[in-house]
């Protein structure tokens, strides 16, 4: 397998009431997601299932080994997922509501780098075949 890298985008998550990293981590993923339009994998690539690409993610969050990461990987629509998850993010000072799920006075903030990659080997065995 030739993979190369085909697209890479970034997003942002927070949960602001719960310090839940998952749940902020899964919003760095859509959010990063809302913005590719993935045209060129099938339009230029000739990639016709989204099973033939592999999409890694990169959390960077406070508190990383409480990522539920299959969670996060859901929010993904097709591929062959990997995850990584690194320390960074941000715990910044917001207002404390207990009544509504906080137990520190900080909203989470994670960040996502998705990065989808193609079989170059395969591609091309496609474009000789057009």
């Amino acid at each position: 397998m030739n993979l190369k890298r085909f697209v890479i985008e970034m997003g942002t998550g927070i949960d602001q009431h719960g310090q839940d990293v998952t749940k902020a981590a899964v919003r760095a993923v859509e959010d990063a997601v809302r913005r590719i339009c993935l045209a060129g994998l099938e339009e230029i690539v000739g990639v016709s299932s989204g099973q033939e690409v592999v999409i890694d993610v990169l959390i960077a969050c406070p508190n990383p080994q409480a990522v539920k990461t299959d969670d996060v990987l859901k929010a993904l629509p097709f591929g062959k997922r990997q995850i990584r998850v690194v320390e960074g993010g941000m715990l910044a000072p917001v207002t404390f509501e207990p009544r509504i799920g906080d137990r520190t006075a900080e909203a989470v903030v994670a960040n996502a780098a998705i990065t989808v990659s193609v079989d170059m080997d395969k591609i091309l065995e496609t474009w000789k075949r057009v």
